[in-house]
């Protein structure tokens, strides 16, 4: 007998760039909305296509450095709370933000409370207070629908991003409990 169909994923893995550093035609390719699976191969880079990118830009690229990715970090941990969402795992790297997090919410809007409230909160510390963008429009929003791929998602997220920025994880028992417990996000 087939499992039952859900309605609501177990986690979102969300992830959004910063302004100006990831753009379509980079090297060693990019994704689009055709081609975003995972182990599916990058479009070609395209250094002309990049140039004209990088020419329409309207501020420098926007980097992370460690003051400015602590407050991504506490601002993704706070919103979380107050949304009572339930991050998994957080990797803010110079030039993206990863988030595994469960919530009944609609993933897009997770992304744009995140994102926003980040902007926010970087003003408040005093970074870059004239600056106009600091992430990329959108983001991407994959839904984590079988409980093997949560903590697959943390994993990645954790210990696949190369060296260690600032990292949350949650208890390790949380993404393991799906499988054994995969009913709503509490």
């Amino acid at each position: 007998m087939p499992a039952p169909q859900r309605s609501i994923p177990l986690a979102y893995f969300l992830t959004f760039t910063t302004y100006g550093t990831w753009l379509h035609g980079r090297a060693p390719g990019s994704v689009d909305r055709d081609h975003n699976q995972v182990g599916e191969p990058f479009l070609p880079a395209d250094p002309d296509h990049e140039a004209q990118i990088r020419q329409r830009l309207v501020e420098p690229p926007f980097f992370l450095d460690q003051p400015r990715r602590r407050v991504v970090l506490a601002t993704v941990l706070a919103v979380s709370e107050y949304r009572h969402w339930i991050p998994l795992a957080i990797h803010v790297r110079s030039n993206h933000v990863h988030i595994v997090v469960r919530g009944l919410a609609d993933p897009d809007r997770m992304l744009n409370d995140f994102k926003a409230y980040a902007t926010r909160r970087l003003k408040e510390a005093g970074f870059d207070r004239d600056r106009r963008h600091r992430w990329t429009e959108g983001g991407s929003t994959r839904f984590l629908w079988r409980a093997e791929k949560v903590p697959e998602a943390v994993r990645y997220v954790v210990d696949q991003q190369g060296e260690p920025m600032e990292v949350y994880e949650a208890s390790p028992s949380e993404p393991e409990a799906l499988a054994r417990d995969p009913g709503c996000p509490r």
